[in-house]
């Protein structure tokens, strides 16, 4: 159930056949390469999150693009907004989730560049006392799932605008991809420029750019909508079998619940 396809009368009934639960989908618009479109990641996510549903109801909140992709803004296209904006969006958008019912929110993740993002907002979520609870779901595939995705992939590489993403995309919108801008050519391989400090754990924010300064890790050229039908359908079965467990949960909020009363007495 989509949110912006509801008319305002039947979204309470919704809300009821969706347990309480909004499905969160980030993303972002930024660089993929020279064959795929800005909006991969926006895509996927809206797929992913869509089929979720289909698996196991909940609400689908609209598109949510405006995260952490500053690392992209030297390339045109790209949108990447204040950090701090960033949060407040986020908050503001979890507020107005619960404030129309849906107290538990499922945040699914479309974009690499959020993945500290996330567990950071999860976190800051202990700042204020809240009447929902926001979940960042990561969940593995199951065994049968893992094995059959794992052995489809033909490079060694992956990770942005490569093969796993172009397969998606070769689903979703096979139309937006530019099989003629396609290379073999190794551009998407990491450049390895800070491997000094990498190979010690040592972080940086200017990372991503030193390994793959066009915005593209891997390599595109084997992919094909067959592989991209199994990884996205893998994705989708075990993230519905998360939602049915956060459906299910009480603990999490009883917690929240104490860990306020406790803040509030000290």
């Amino acid at each position: 159930m989509r949110w912006e396809e509801l008319t305002g009368d039947l979204f309470p009934e919704a809300v009821q056949k969706a347990e309480g639960v909004c499905l969160l989908p980030l993303s972002c618009i930024e660089r993929h390469a020279h064959h795929m479109p800005l909006g991969t990641d926006m895509l996927i996510g809206r797929e992913v999150v869509n089929r979720i549903a289909a698996l196991e109801p909940a609400i689908v909140f609209p598109d949510f693009i405006f995260t952490q992709v500053l690392e992209a803004r030297h390339y045109p296209g790209c949108i990447g907004i204040d950090a701090d904006l960033t949060i407040r969006l986020l908050e503001n958008t979890c507020s107005e989730i619960a404030r129309n019912g849906l107290k538990k929110i499922v945040i699914v993740n479309a974009h690499g560049g959020n993945d500290y993002l996330m567990h950071y907002f999860a976190q800051i979520q202990l700042a204020t006392p809240r009447d929902y609870v926001v979940y960042v779901v990561q969940p593995d595939f199951s065994a049968e799932d893992e094995a059959a995705v794992k052995a489809q992939w033909d490079t060694p590489v992956d990770g942005h605008a490569g093969e796993k993403e172009t397969s998606a995309i070769l689903v979703i919108r096979p139309d937006l991809v530019r099989h003629e801008a396609l290379s073999a050519d190794k551009e998407g391989y990491p450049l390895e420029r800070l491997k000094h400090l990498r190979d010690l754990n040592i972080d940086v924010g200017i990372w991503w750019f030193a390994d793959h300064p066009s915005h593209y890790c891997g390599d595109g050229t084997p992919a094909t909508k067959d592989k991209g039908e199994l990884w996205l359908s893998a994705r989708a079965r075990a993230f519905a079998k998360a939602v049915r467990a956060i459906k299910d949960d009480t603990e999490t909020k009883r917690l929240q619940d104490e860990f306020f009363g406790m803040v509030n007495q000290s």
